[in-house]
């Protein structure tokens, strides 16, 4: 079984938040194979460097990038998977289906469609557009 975490999986498992250790947990005891899509790797860190430039330069940033330097780590952990041609194609299709869902939102099903895998994600209305994409929340 592949599954495929969403921004808001992977950030609480960086978090080693209460639901990001249960995560981890579930995610050990299914025995899946686990992916980050590189459009989660794109969000995450565009999020963390938001926070890093909103801080005045200098002391005030050390929390911002002990958090960036976490998300590098977690990242370096994964196997990312990309947006590809084949998932380029798909997203132009669901984009048609789905109008009101976020483009990275449907880029990431995209490529959980293109590969049969699992979206893991908080937002299971914005993934639920396209009926053959398998979506389930393991935070909550």
């Amino acid at each position: 079984m592949w599954v495929v975490l969403d921004t808001n999986h992977f950030t609480e498992l960086v978090r080693e938040s209460a639901a990001g250790l249960l995560l981890q947990e579930r995610l050990i005891a299914s025995n899946a194979d686990v992916f980050l899509p590189v459009v989660a790797a794109q969000e995450c860190l565009q999020g963390w460097l938001a926070v890093v430039n909103r801080h005045k330069a200098g002391p005030d940033q050390v929390s911002a990038y002990l958090q960036f330097r976490r998300s590098l780590e977690a990242l370096a952990r994964f196997s990312v998977l990309d947006f590809d041609e084949k998932a380029a194609s798909r997203f132009l299709e669901i984009q048609t289906q789905c109008p009101r869902v976020g483009a990275m939102d449907l880029k990431i099903a995209a490529i959980c469609l293109e590969r049969d895998a699992i979206v893991l994600t908080r937002n299971l209305s914005d993934f639920q557009c396209d009926p053959g994409l398998r979506v389930e929340n393991w935070l909550d």
